[in-house]
């Protein structure tokens, strides 16, 4: 493989990162006394023990207005068929999407969802035009299900094989 040394323009950069898949989040917190969430995949795994996650947000984001140290948010892991919720929290609101919040000591929680999470954040730092927010898990909450994905600049679905289809040479 011939790495390319020119320099990285954004557009490149941001159509590269694309093709990283990702499972697709809503990222609920408490804008001027309202519930209110937004749609994110810069989304990981922090620590297991003590549990903690990081999210990634514009620094320009009312989120990142609205959400300090110590203030709490929610992190919706969205199902296969929650795309229209993803696309309404991702800057195209539908007056008809159905929109349930429930809440987990005063945090806003998107209801419905694959996998809530209520967390604490713990401190925020600069990251290019982002801020890294770790956070602290509080409580948990799962369904069964398939998770919704985003890959290349699109949705995508799980499309597990059936392992009994499966076949291992090892001679």
């Amino acid at each position: 493989m011939d790495m390319q040394t020119a320099a990285l323009d954004a557009k490149r950069f941001r159509r590269v990162m694309g093709k990283f898949a990702t499972g697709v989040t809503v990222i609920t917190y408490q804008h001027e006394g309202q519930p209110a969430g937004m749609t994110a995949n810069a989304f990981m795994s922090l620590s297991v023990d003590p549990p903690m996650v990081l999210v990634s947000i514009r620094k320009e984001s009312r989120f990142a207005g609205s959400v300090k140290p110590g203030d709490g948010f929610g992190i919706a892991f969205l199902h296969e068929e929650h795309e229209a919720l993803s696309r309404h929290f991702g800057g195209r609101p539908d007056a008809a999407c159905q929109v349930a919040f429930g809440e987990h000591r005063g945090t806003p929680l998107l209801q419905g969802a694959l996998v809530q999470l209520a967390v604490r954040a713990n401190a925020v730092h600069p990251g290019g035009d982002h801020l890294i927010y770790t956070a602290d898990v509080e409580a948990i909450e799962e369904s069964d299900g398939r998770p919704l994905l985003f890959f290349s600049g699109a949705y995508k679905q799980l499309h597990a094989l059936d392992p009994s289809h499966c076949w291992h040479d090892f001679g």
